[in-house]
């Protein structure tokens, strides 16, 4: 049984203030000395990257992948909730993993409350995973161009589900004094407290670009100051005790904790742990703890680098992981450290385990807007303005290091790049859903894809991963 109290912070619709609100109550009780799991809904990146640094005050948030001893170490990681790639069942479980030993979880939902993957109904939605969580739900409301309607808009979520629990409303972007006293009188009739009020003047807000916010790791010294205003302006405008007494209603939650409990690979006489590096830094900001996690109980080191700024890749490296992230607003940087892009080339050409998400699949290819990168995969990627946004069902079309033929995964695709030709003659996935297509790169060692995979749901990814290490430096 798990017993965290916990909080799901929701609203309407997209751009209503979850992020602000969820995030400066992280601030706000970890400030109080509270240990606070944050979490959230959906496969976003980005958000979990501020929770962290929410929760983790003066720690070095940012450094390298979640989940790895170099940036972890002092990290309590932002952990998202998918299921839809995870599937509902490892909701519960994943959450006890990342709150075991908090005094709090907050969970920051995901686009409207009841928002889900396209034409599957309530599925991978912020509504789902509160009523699998058991979480009572704070409903962030927009009200900068309404009064009285806001009691209806709460009245008409509030009863849309009776299983989700909507346990109080912090009420955004408020104008005046006279403002708020109208949206606390209507709401008054609509049975579902009034927790907090944020002005509209109040506004901290982080700079965004192609894809959403800019990740904290990119502007971390701006970051903690306007992490402590955030907090700051929370204490200032919520009832924080009446939220904890809120968090502290949930019931007990009967799961048991995720582990990365995969069978460890066993290495031959004297083989020792191989070194997976992962790649990190401002550039690589996008990963899942859970899959780091996954490597190390696999048997392997995970060991972060940079490659805006290490010429090197960590020393033994017998596998590399270059995940998600913005190699394209750091081209030519990562272009001009030509040393660290030979030595990714040799290693890929060794035929050493590599395995690349979109990012690292760009940092892989000839070119990115014609900046040369490690030339490993005969392709050319290119900055569209065509937003390439939403979960997909594929299937190993051949076998690599990650997966034997006909491993089924659910992954999301999130970026405004192209890449040409977008499939080698061995290609990655067969996308089956919402369309039927071929995607990625296999050769020799490499797996190169755009689809991001939560590993959690498919453990056997990162074995197969760390084996084809052991094979690397036992027959090398």
């Amino acid at each position: 049984m798990v017993n965290v109290p916990r909080l799901v912070i929701a609203a309407p619709s997209s751009g209503s203030g979850k992020t602000t609100v969820a995030t400066g109550l992280m601030a706000a009780f970890s400030e109080r000395g509270l240990a606070v799991s944050p979490h959230k809904v959906g496969p976003d990146y980005i958000d979990p990257g501020y929770h962290a640094l929410a929760v983790s005050p003066g720690a070095s948030v940012g450094a390298g992948p979640v989940g790895t001893p170099g940036s972890a170490a002092r990290v309590r990681p932002g952990r998202n909730l998918d299921a839809y790639m995870c599937g509902p069942g490892l909701i519960g479980p994943l959450f006890a993993h990342g709150a075991a030993g908090c005094d709090l979880a907050v969970v920051e939902g995901v686009m409207g409350l009841y928002d889900g993957a396209s034409g599957q109904g309530e599925l991978a939605s912020t509504a789902q995973v509160s009523k699998l969580l058991r979480a009572p739900v704070v409903l962030v409301v927009d009200a900068s161009s309404q009064s009285r309607s806001v009691a209806a808009l709460v009245h008409g979520f509030a009863s849309w589900d009776p299983e989700v629990r909507i346990g109080g409303v912090i009420l955004n972007k408020v104008a005046t004094d006279r403002h708020e006293r109208l949206l606390r009188d209507a709401l008054d009739e609509s049975g579902v407290p009034v927790m907090g009020v944020l002005r509209r003047a109040d506004g901290v807000t982080a700079p965004s670009r192609h894809l959403g916010l800019v990740p904290v790791a990119e502007r971390r010294a701006e970051a903690v100051g306007s992490m402590r205003e955030l907090a700051a302006r929370v204490r200032a405008g919520c009832d924080l005790e009446a939220l904890l007494a809120l968090a502290r209603s949930a019931p007990a939650l009967d799961v048991t904790p995720w582990e990365p409990a995969v069978e460890p690979v066993a290495p031959a006489a004297d083989a020792g742990r191989p070194v997976i590096a992962v790649a990190g830094g401002s550039a690589f900001t996008f990963s899942y703890a859970e899959n780091t996690e996954l490597l190390t109980a696999a048997g392997a080191d995970v060991v972060p680098f940079d490659p805006l700024r290490d010429e090197e890749l960590p020393e033994g490296t017998r596998g590399l992981v270059i995940g998600g992230g913005f190699p394209e607003v750091y081209a030519p940087e990562l272009s001009a450290n030509e040393p660290l892009r030979k030595a990714v080339a040799e290693l890929a050409y060794s035929g050493a385990p590599v395995a690349a998400e979109c990012a690292g699949l760009l940092y892989l290819a000839r070119s990115l807007d014609g900046a040369p990168m490690c030339g490993v995969l005969a392709a050319d990627a290119r900055m569209s303005g065509r937003l390439t946004l939403g979960y997909r069902e594929a299937v190993a079309v051949g076998d690599s290091v990650l997966a034997p033929t006909g491993t089924r995964v659910r992954g999301h695709e999130f970026h405004r790049t192209v890449l040409e030709p977008g499939a080698g003659t061995a290609p990655a996935w067969g996308v089956v859903h919402p369309e039927r297509r071929v995607e990625g790169f296999v050769q020799r060692g490499v797996h190169a894809s755009y689809l991001h995979t939560h590993w959690a749901a498919a453990p056997e990814l990162a074995r197969r991963f760390v084996e084809r290490c052991f094979v690397e430096r036992c027959t090398a």
